[in-house]
Order: structure tokens, then sequence, then C-alpha cells
């Protein structure tokens, strides 16, 4: 089955909830990637963090950018969101594989590091992009989503990020949760939902035990208490092409693009969010001279 996310509201209206099965669109990203075990996670969490905010926060054409900037040996995490479910992203370090931490598990927080930022910038069309950026608390990341709508936002939430990668570094689930408490929820509600989080197993090993987003809401919030509004797809997906580089390339101006001509007879520009390259002849490039600045 493809990927997607379903959107929806306890029957008393008080709690919105949010979940994924983004299998597909994570290994995708792997594959462009060629991420080992530890940055495919970190990765990969991200991506679906990203996912869950956008599609909980942007509407029509805006969308936002989520970078994760820690200490560990992953380096910068990069990742665009839109309000339609297209995800896609990059890591500095995609060759990262670590032992499993005490639990065995991927032991992202080693990965991600403890000392770093998370920021969203979130293009809403407006004059300025507006950024929000809190200090990473975790590094597991799911926490450090939490933590960001909590301090940024000022929206009470809980998020759950999970990753499952197979021995060959292959993606074998992906997938998470976010739930945002509406105001006039009371204690016991609250109560409540912080029992069944507690009591949740990873959304990983719901994923791959068959169960969908529908079901890991209805253990969220209790089974009938699960109003779903919309069900969407999500994907990886680039916007990449050889005009939007070839753009780039010609704000470069004339003398450099002369200078790719007279020394590599031609240009290559590969993108970094998905890997495409695209190559530029010394005719694309004398075209691109007529657009460029002296």
């Amino acid at each position: 089955m493809s990927d997607y996310l379903i959107k929806a509201i306890s029957q008393d209206g008080l709690l919105r909830a949010y979940a994924v099965d983004a299998t597909q669109l994570v290994s995708e990203a792997q594959q462009r990637h060629d991420t080992w075990s530890a940055s495919s996670a970190a990765m990969g969490r991200t991506m679906i963090g990203t996912l869950l905010i956008s599609s909980g926060m942007l509407q029509g054409d805006e969308k936002l950018t989520t970078r994760v900037m820690g200490d560990g040996p992953v380096g910068a995490i990069v990742v665009d969101g839109n309000a339609y479910g297209d995800i896609k992203g990059y890591i500095s370090e995609p060759h990262v594989n670590l032992p499993l931490n005490l639990v065995g598990k991927i032991d992202v927080k080693r990965a991600v590091g403890t000392n770093g930022m998370l920021s969203v910038t979130k293009d809403l069309g407006l004059k300025e992009p507006f950024t929000g950026q809190v200090p990473l608390v975790s590094g597991e990341l799911g926490e450090d989503f939490t933590y960001y709508l909590a301090k940024s936002e000022q929206i009470p939430s809980a998020v759950g990020l999970s990753v499952f990668v197979n021995a060959d570094n292959t993606i074998g689930v992906a997938g998470g949760f976010m739930i945002q408490v509406l105001p006039n929820a009371d204690d016991q509600q609250l109560s409540q939902l912080e029992a069944n989080l507690k009591a949740l197993p990873l959304v990983s090993e719901l994923l791959r035990a068959k169960q969908t987003p529908e079901d890991i809401l209805a253990l969220i919030l209790g089974a009938g208490n699960v109003k779903v509004l919309e069900k969407m797809p999500v994907q990886f997906k680039c916007n990449c092409s050889k005009a939007h580089f070839g753009a780039i390339m010609a704000s470069l101006g004339q003398s450099e693009l002369q200078q790719m001509i007279d020394e590599d007879g031609g240009a290559e520009a590969v993108c970094k969010f998905c890997g495409n390259k695209y190559q530029y002849s010394v005719a694309d490039l004398q075209a691109l001279m007529g657009q460029a600045e002296k």
C-alpha cells in the first residue's frame, strides 16, 4: 500500500491527531542518498516530523524547512515539506553506522548529538519567512519536535517518530504520530492520553505488525474515539529541474560561465535533496550567458 497520512480529532474535539505510514518515502530517500543505518534513522525521523508538522500547520502553497544542526557524526539534516504531503531532504554525512544503544535500538541520539539546534522556517507567502528555533533537548528527534511545538508554536503536543532499518540498510518501516492538545481539554483526558502514550509500542513495531495509521490513533486516543477528517497520500518529491539550476548558474555572471566553458567544456549540477544530475553543454552555457549579467 502507498504511504498515507491521516488527520483526525477525538470525538469531543479536544485532541487533534495525525498519524502516517511513510515507509516508501523514507525508503526512497535512503536509496537516493545511500544512507547507512544511523543516518537513515536520523534523516527518516526528521522527514516524518517535518511531514507531520507540515500537514498540521500549512495550507495551499505554503512550505517549510526543518534544519537539525547537532554535534553528532551525521552533521546537518535539512528537510523541506509542504501542505500536499511532498517531502525532500538530505543529510550531511550519509555513511554513519553506530553500535546499538542500551535498549538494542539504533542510537539516533548519539548520531544527531545533544548539543545543537532544531529550527523550522515557514514560508507563508509573506514578505519574510518566519523561523522558530529551539535547542536540541534529546537528539532522539521525537522529543525535540515536541519541544519545538511547545516552545515556538505554543502548542502542547506529543510526537512519536520511528524508522526500522533492515540489516542490509534498506528501510523496513517508517512512520509516526503527532497529538495536539486543544484548549478546554481537562486533566482526566490528559491523564488518559499520557497513560495511552506510555503503553504504546514503538510505531515501527506497530507498522511491522501490519497496523495502520488509523489503528495507531485508536491505540492513542481510544477505540471509537477517532474521527478521521482527511486521508492524504505522502511522497518523496523534489521540484528541481535543469531550468532551475540554469537560472542559478546564470546569476553567477558571464565571466564565471565563460570560465566553465574554457576550463571544463560544460558543467554539471547535482541536486542536494534528491541527487538528480543535470548536464550543461557549451551551447547550454552560451545560452545562459545571454541571460546573465556581465
